[in-house]
């Protein structure tokens, strides 16, 4: 009797501790767990945009980047829509992140209509654009080039 009451504690505690993981495992896994949508799909979610870790891409609004130290404020627009972002993260914004540039901002939309990113992505189309090679003039062919006369000794 006491072997069974001591094997139906060790049962307990084992399920006790797999229960915790499995919990902390599907808690983990929800709160890493980020949705990708528009500007205008983040406007049309309605109060679920408030307990969601989005990505919000566009592109940055001229004139509208102001930098504080590794803080950034600026407007993102994507179709005619606007999203004002402030950007509080650990490292400085990428140096592609200037005017114009395509953004993605990672973080949670507040109650007030700012979205509250923690990272934040930028790239610069322009830069990684192949150049424009200007036009060249055709030049005379190989075949119409003549070999160089054999120099001479001078005495």
């Amino acid at each position: 009797m006491k072997k069974n009451h001591q094997t139906l504690r060790i049962a307990s505690a084992v399920l006790l501790i797999l229960g915790v993981i499995a919990y902390l495992a599907i808690s983990g896994a929800q709160s890493n767990k980020s949705y990708y949508v528009t500007i205008s799909e983040l406007q049309a979610m309605g109060r679920k945009a408030y307990t969601r870790h989005l990505r919000v891409s566009g592109n940055v609004a001229p004139g509208t980047v102001e930098r504080n130290g590794t803080n950034v404020h600026f407007v993102l627009v994507e179709e005619g829509r606007n999203l004002t972002v402030n950007y509080t993260g650990d490292d400085p914004p990428p140096d592609t992140f200037k005017d114009n540039a395509q953004a993605l901002a990672i973080g949670t939309l507040g109650r007030d209509g700012v979205f509250h990113a923690t990272q934040l992505q930028a790239k610069c189309a322009s830069k990684y654009a192949p150049a424009n090679k200007p036009a060249v003039a055709p030049g005379p062919s190989t075949a119409s080039l003549k070999a160089p006369a054999p120099l001479q000794a001078v005495r």
